[in-house]
């Protein structure tokens, strides 16, 4: 048997003796993960293998899944769209729009350094905020101006960005996490810097 596998690790224990068609779809899902475990392949190709279990089991399995990969030190191809597996369970993340690989990388990387737009507004729950602004240069300081504030940029961060930008119309995206409210009321908006590395 598979080093370190054993049927208690996916729950299908107790239906060892069962027919095929006396099982549950989530038991079934679960015995065709543990049948190809067994094989003990080079690859494991695994398309949303969770999708049919309970919540409860499907918090379980991810433990489970993430335990066993790490004994039996298989590369793993897991497909899901369920962005708490993907940033969970896996040591890299490929995220796809319609067969295009928009990013790869590490959880970390995808989320606080995301390639675009669309990787911004997939990866987050809640997701990233975006507001429409444009690149203004006041008095020697670069501003992003939106009807209801105007953004003064630090000289390196502006640099930046009129390096990436293409054109005057730019969109300001930040994480809700990374939002500060006060109650007193300023005249003008500050940009603050994250202790977390930045990387437009």
């Amino acid at each position: 048997m598979t080093k370190g596998f054993q049927f208690q690790s996916i729950g299908i224990e107790e239906v060892l003796n069962h027919k095929p068609m006396a099982l549950s779809g989530g038991q079934r899902q679960r015995v065709a993960l543990g049948r190809a475990i067994i094989r003990e392949p080079d690859v494991f190709l695994m398309d949303e293998p969770l999708s049919n279990l309970d919540a409860k089991l499907r918090l379980q399995m991810r433990v489970e899944l993430k335990k066993l990969q790490k004994v039996l030190g298989v590369t793993t191809v897991y497909v899901t769209h369920d962005q708490i597996e993907a940033m969970t369970m896996s040591d890299r993340v490929a995220l796809m729009d319609h067969g295009k690989i928009m990013q790869m990388g590490t959880s970390e990387q995808v989320y606080r350094n995301p390639a675009n737009i669309w990787v911004a507004g997939f990866v987050g729950s809640p997701p990233m905020n975006f507001i429409d602004c444009s690149l203004e240069v006041k008095n020697g300081e670069t501003y992003l101006v939106h009807e209801g504030f105007q953004l003064p940029l630090p000289a390196d961060l502006a640099d930046i960005v009129k390096e990436k930008a293409e054109g005057q119309e730019i969109v300001l995206g930040f994480r809700p996490e990374d939002l500060l409210v006060t109650p007193k009321r300023e005249e003008r908006a500050h940009a603050m810097r994250s202790k977390r590395k930045f990387t437009p």
